[in-house]
């Protein structure tokens, strides 16, 4: 089949047709970008995020990255999920001046600790600027990377069961549709499984709730009190962000994961449009565009931003290169962050639709670890590698409490993660024989989305 000809310019498709094109980079990462304060709602009582804030600054994010990329890469930046087990920590965290805080008080910490995960995108952006990506690398190989964010998604393993034993048969019916889209989808349908495993489990909830069934526990599937309560029209909730050492021990080590998953979108959309937007208009720019929309957002209350592969799928599909296409899509996000009772009617998803797109996304982000190592070809013959892999998953998936002690009189807990990582920086800089050098396995690179010039290997 002879490929489509790429649009770099999409004012030759007229104005109706760059809508269009907007409109369906929207629905792209919709079902994602919304899932994430849904399933943060669920850890905080119904007292987390809210939807209207997310999708705000989902399209502000977007629109300040591509200022910030001199609107040159067409990348849309949604909520990141790789923050879910952090924003599950401090939601159940208990001790120091949490003790006697209610959810809907913790959220704040949350964010703050977002925040400074945020302000770390700059500091790498700054780094990579003087001293170059190579260098940096360097000290993130893939032998610390690749484990790192598999405990991301096995921690969270046990919340997605939970959630989907409210109601098997209706978690088993998202999960087949999901599965279903996913490997015999067709065009568009195939790169948004999970938003039609949303909408077609929500339609048998609907039908389900109708015949009388319920919950496990004996409550009704759904709720729909707060939509005939909210306003058509209204402002986002806005909160304003707090700090706190414990939460931001929490959050900031996951930003290791989410850069690492920028510059693997960054080389992702270069690779797909044919030009190196690592080099031009810089990784150190889209970098300080991700990091300042991810602050931006958490300050206000909503959820970190990451760039977004599902948009880069439909880039892809559609050949049409042109970043304002994907701006159109930003505005479509803002005029939608200002309906409540759009937000509402999200809301009222069933906890065990949830459960089971965690299901998926959870073991996806841990599977994203497993390729990270094999596609990278770390040699685990080697006792060093061994060593920090063993190191990081033990402390990653066993210091379930964390680590908790005290810096004069404040109460400084670390996480699981944040301990994981920092035994898996410190080995890999201590221990003797790192040989891993960014750029000489290229295929390895891509699949990783490390690659500067995304051309593989010749075999």
């Amino acid at each position: 089949m002879e490929k489509k000809t790429a649009i770099h310019d999409a004012k030759e498709l007229g104005i109706p047709k760059m809508l269009v094109l907007g409109l369906q980079h929207m629905f792209a990462m919709f079902g994602a970008t919304i899932l994430v304060p849904i399933l943060v709602n669920s850890y905080f009582h119904g007292e987390g995020l809210s939807v209207q804030v997310t999708l705000f600054f989902a399209g502000m994010g977007t629109l300040f990255f591509h200022l910030c990329t001199k609107l040159k890469v067409p990348a849309f930046l949604g909520s990141s999920f790789a923050f879910l087990g952090g924003f599950s920590t401090v939601a159940e965290l208990n001790v120091g001046r949490f003790a006697e805080m209610s959810y809907g008080e913790k959220l704040p910490y949350a964010c703050g600790g977002i925040v400074v995960a945020g302000a770390l995108y700059l500091v790498l952006a700054l780094v990579i600027r003087l001293v170059g990506v190579k260098r940096v690398m360097r000290f993130l190989p893939p032998v610390v990377t690749g484990p790192i964010i598999i405990c991301i998604g096995l921690s969270l393993a046990p919340s997605a069961v939970s959630n989907a034993s409210m109601c098997w048969p209706l978690a088993i019916i998202a999960l087949t549709v999901v599965i279903v889209f996913n490997i015999w989808g067709k065009g568009m349908f195939k790169i948004i499984p999970i938003l039609m495993g949303v909408v077609i489990s929500y339609a048998a909830a609907l039908i389900m709730n109708a015949c009388g069934l319920k919950n496990a526990d004996g409550s009704a599937i759904f709720d729909f009190a707060s939509i005939s309560s909210a306003a058509f029209v209204g402002l986002p909730d806005f909160i304003i962000a707090k700090f706190d050492i414990t939460a931001i021990l929490v959050m900031a080590p996951i930003a290791i994961a989410t850069m690492m998953e920028h510059i693997g979108d960054i080389s992702a959309i270069s690779a797909t449009t044919g030009k190196n937007f690592i080099e031009d208009p810089g990784l150190h720019r889209t970098l300080l565009g991700d990091g300042l929309a991810t602050s931006m957002a958490a300050m206000c209350g909503g959820p970190a931003n990451t760039t977004y592969g599902e948009n880069t799928g439909v880039l892809e599909l559609s050949r049409v290169f042109d970043p304002r296409v994907v701006r159109i899509a930003a505005c479509f996000a803002i005029v939608l962050s200002f309906i409540p009772k759009m937000a509402a009617a999200l809301g009222t998803m069933p906890t065990a639709i949830i459960g089971c797109i965690s299901f998926v996304l959870y073991g996806m982000i841990s599977a994203i670890g497993v390729r990270n190592v094999v596609e990278n070809k770390v040699d685990f013959t080697k006792s060093r590698n061994l060593i920090i892999a063993a190191v990081i998953l033990v402390c990653g998936l066993g210091f379930t409490n964390g680590l908790t002690f005290t810096v004069g009189s404040t109460s400084i807990t670390l996480t699981a993660l944040a301990i994981a990582a920092i035994a898996g920086i410190l080995l890999n800089a201590i221990l003797p024989g790192n040989d891993y050098q960014f750029g000489e396995n290229p295929k390895g690179d891509i699949n990783r989305g490390l690659s500067i010039n995304n051309i593989e290997e010749e075999e």
